[in-house]
């Protein structure tokens, strides 16, 4: 913790006046936001469940080993196959739901980023896509923190792909009997193959958004991340602001989505989020991160896992 506080001294303290309180609990859609709202939430309501699948994923492991150690054995190669096949069918479906995310997430900043009046006052008018912005946010992060801390899912796709590769070797017509084919076998691969493939997503989309849009100043799109940022942390700071919670999960949630937003700013932003020029004040924020730690034993592994996300997945920290 001390290295990293050290290499933020002389990062910038960023922009911390944004006194805004965000109802991530009982928001609700204006007439302004309704479309773009409820087309979102068709894909947001899958996030628990996926979630909770992946919390508890476990592979096939043992089949895979038994398989493994006695390839002569048809019997455990279709013990192994037969088991490993309906983890692969979860992981397909997961990474189809990225795209789906990727076009939510779209959505949700382009009517956030459209007008002439400042991010703090589009944020504060709408309240509904904020929090759809933030829930996008908190779900790419603790989507890639049960992924990477789960060997199995890697190990598991895996085998399902040298299995299917060695059935094409012996002339068998693998994509009519495999659930996956082998061009999305090599997509869902890259996929998952990269440590954070959910904010991999999100970085991504917000990338082709700048590419995009040039009437969008890159500018706006940083306050947007900044602005939402320094949001989350000042409702945690600011005891009126943090009374207004219901649990301290509501606490939790606005320290995932403060993290996820420094490393989107970080990846986006040419100069980074630890740099004199940022508008997120990171070196705050980790001392928040320390002091919720310390103070609130219920969030303690949580919040260690968000450091760990600052030290190792942004891009101009390391």
């Amino acid at each position: 913790m001390g290295n990293l506080l050290s290499v933020l001294a002389s990062s910038s303290s960023g922009s911390s006046d944004v006194d805004l309180f965000l109802d991530f609990e009982r928001s609700e859609p204006t007439a302004a936001e309704r479309a773009t709202y409820e087309s979102v939430q068709e894909s947001l309501k899958n996030c628990p469940t996926i979630l909770a699948e992946l919390g508890h994923y476990e592979g096939a492991g043992t089949e895979i080993r038994l398989a493994i150690s006695s390839p002569g054995s048809e019997e455990l190669q279709t013990q192994a196959w037969n088991a490993v096949c309906p983890k692969v069918a979860q992981l397909k479906q997961y990474h189809q739901f990225s795209d789906s995310l990727q076009t939510s997430f779209t959505s949700v900043i382009t009517q956030l980023l459209k007008g002439d009046v400042s991010v703090r006052e589009r944020l504060s008018e709408f309240q509904s896509l904020s929090k759809q912005l933030a829930h996008i946010l908190h779900f790419a992060l603790t989507f890639d923190d049960l992924k990477m801390t789960n060997p199995a899912i890697q190990n598991d796709f895996s085998y399902y792909r040298r299995t299917q590769n060695k059935a094409k070797m012996l002339g068998t017509d693998a994509d009519s009997t495999s659930l996956v084919s082998a061009q999305e076998a090599n997509v869902m691969s890259l996929f998952y193959a990269n440590a954070t493939p959910m904010m991999k997503t999100i970085i991504d989309s917000m990338t082709q958004f700048v590419k995009d849009c040039p009437d969008v100043p890159l500018e706006r799109s940083m306050e947007l991340l900044s602005t939402l940022s320094n949001i989350c942390r000042i409702m945690i700071e600011n005891p009126e602001y943090r009374q207004r919670f219901s649990s301290e999960e509501s606490t939790f949630f606005c320290l995932r989505v403060m993290v996820a937003t420094i490393i989107l700013y970080d990846f986006t932003n040419p100069c980074g989020a630890f740099s004199k020029k940022s508008t997120i004040d990171v070196r705050q924020s980790v001392r928040l991160l320390k002091e919720v730690q310390a103070s609130t034993p219920s969030c303690a592994n949580g919040v260690d896992s968000l450091l760990n996300a600052l030290r190792y997945t942004t891009k101009h920290l390391n």
